[in-house]
């Protein structure tokens, strides 16, 4: 047997000391973290934001529900790669730790600047869609109309949702069950109403539902590859519940599991609650309404109190969404600055609630600055509506390279059975090859003049200059660290020992068994 080499021993110190960082451990159970990563998605708010645009897709018709199952694909995939990545170090920084101990620091740089800037650009969205639904909830039209009412509402609700992060996990994960557990249960609603009347009633230009919908090459291929690239938006978020690993119990196993779950629950809701919204009124309707089909639904289908509640399920979707955005994106930071990424003021936590602290307040503060900038300057709301189109851009990114880590950092295991081939080597390379090609599918379409909103901005069109342009941005900020952080930027690629497990991570005796996929 070698013996352990000084820079091994200060090598192992500093994984410890990474693993511990002053998170509340063991404060949140299964049930919670699945939660939290159903909720991030905002299922309500998603669906009645791009549902409309995926049926507009020329030549998708009645294919909506399949292009959801066809967007699903790539997205449990991923969360196959999320389980084994977690299972084998359980850090809260996820994409960004992993990326980092497989692809290198510059990799793992880019990954954490790329989770950041993804969730920092949909806050603006989220917080917007609160206020106007609380308005819209009590009748108030006038706040719904006047972007300064709008703007405070949001802002509101960011503070509102960043005092409950900073309070504490549990606070966070309690609130998140009644939020997503009125969602969910007004969605099946909706659905099992519409349904209903469709076969009983026959409303106007409504479609009986066929089987045939599920098929995601029923329009043809290449508006399935469009609808998948509107619908991919409305999966991402459920890794929010594996950034919560260092605070649930059974941290390598659980928070795992719950993302891949989480992605069969939504394929469930989507594929469901599409079909029904598309069978009450036909496609027509969703096209006519595609900023947001359920508000228009809701009357006709559930009355005028059941219209209230499902209007308070979209409030409840999108500040959820607020929260569960806020959550991760902290951690991510906390991460990045025990790993010595970025100051190690971001890496701080509160003695008592044991929650980041400055990367907390300062993802809140980030977000009001960005959500004022976003709103007050454009009252339209176009250049808004291109932001969220970018996002397509970091999430592609950060899912694609977390597939591709999987592969690189479990490349000595993978051919130990058929098991590992398919689930650690093929699904999560398969998972970012999609997800990769989806990223350049989106470049070629959104640099074309007349696919956004807004006009160009320096001749770029608006998508590309945020979605590209903020990567591009994190490549900038990352040489700016790198004479401040050298440390970090030194270290190596590595690969897992014997187990599976990280090197230098602490082991507990629950967790002393191989790596076994599902």
């Amino acid at each position: 047997m070698s013996a352990i080499s000084a820079n091994d021993v200060v090598s192992i110190t500093r994984s410890e000391a990474i693993a511990d960082k002053g998170l509340k451990a063991d404060a949140i159970g299964f049930v919670s973290n699945l939660v939290v990563g159903t909720a991030s998605v905002a299922p309500a708010y998603s669906l009645a934001a791009t549902l409309g645009f995926v049926a507009a897709v020329h030549g998708l018709g009645v294919f909506s529900p399949g292009v959801m199952i066809a967007a699903f694909v790539p997205m449990f995939l991923i969360a196959a790669a999320y389980r084994h990545l977690n299972r084998a170090d359980p850090d809260c920084g996820t994409t960004f730790a992993w990326t980092t101990r497989a692809l290198g620091p510059q990799i793992g740089w880019l990954n954490g600047w790329a989770i950041f800037l993804a969730d920092v650009i949909v806050m603006a969205s989220l917080a917007e869609v609160a206020a106007t639904y609380t308005y819209q909830l009590f009748g108030w039209s006038y706040g719904q109309s006047h972007i300064w009412i709008v703007i405070v509402g949001a802002v509101a609700w960011i503070v509102l949702m960043t005092w409950i992060c900073h309070r504490g996990i549990e606070l966070s994960a309690r609130l998140q069950q009644v939020l997503l557990g009125f969602e969910v249960l007004m969605l099946f609603i909706f659905a099992g109403v519409a349904l209903a009347t469709v076969y009983i009633h026959h409303p106007a230009h409504s479609i009986e539902p066929q089987a045939r919908w599920l098929n995601p090459f029923g329009g043809g291929f290449s508006p399935m590859v469009d609808g998948v690239l509107l619908a991919v938006f409305i999966y991402w978020g459920w890794d929010s519940g594996v950034a919560l690993n260092e605070e649930t119990k059974d941290k390598r196993n659980g928070p795992g599991v719950a993302a891949v779950i989480s992605t069969l629950l939504l394929l469930g809701i989507y594929v469901v609650v599409s079909g029904a919204a598309q069978a009450y009124h036909g496609t027509g309707f969703l096209i006519a309404n595609e900023n947001d089909v359920l508000t228009p639904l809701g009357p006709s289908v559930l009355g005028t109190v059941g219209d209230k509640l499902l209007i308070i399920a979209i409030l409840c979707s999108a500040s959820a969404s607020t929260q569960t955005t806020i959550l991760p994106t902290a951690r991510t930071t906390l991460s990045m600055a025990r790993w010595g990424a970025i100051p190690e003021a971001f890496g701080r936590v509160h003695p008592r609630f044991r929650t980041p602290t400055l990367s907390t307040i300062g993802m809140g503060a980030i977000s009001i600055v960005w959500t004022v900038l976003l709103l007050g300057l454009d009252p339209s709301g176009d250049v808004l509506g291109d932001a969220i189109t970018a996002l397509g851009f970091t999430i592609a990114f950060y899912y694609g390279f977390t597939g591709v880590a999987c592969v690189v950092y479990f490349r000595r295991q993978i051919f130990r059975s058929v098991k590992d081939f398919l689930w650690v080597g093929v699904a999560p390379l398969l998972g970012a090859l999609i997800l990769f090609g989806i990223f350049g599918k989106a470049f070629h379409d959104y640099s074309k003049p007349g696919q956004s909103y807004s006009p160009p901005i320096l001749g770029i069109q608006t998508p590309i200059f945020i979605g590209i342009g903020g990567l591009v941005l994190g490549v900038v900020l990352m040489f700016v660290a790198w004479p401040f952080h050298r440390e970090y930027f030194r270290r190596r690629p590595e690969l897992p020992d014997a187990n599976g497990y990280a090197i230098g991570t602490t082991i507990a005796p629950e967790d002393d068994e191989a790596l076994a996929p599902a």
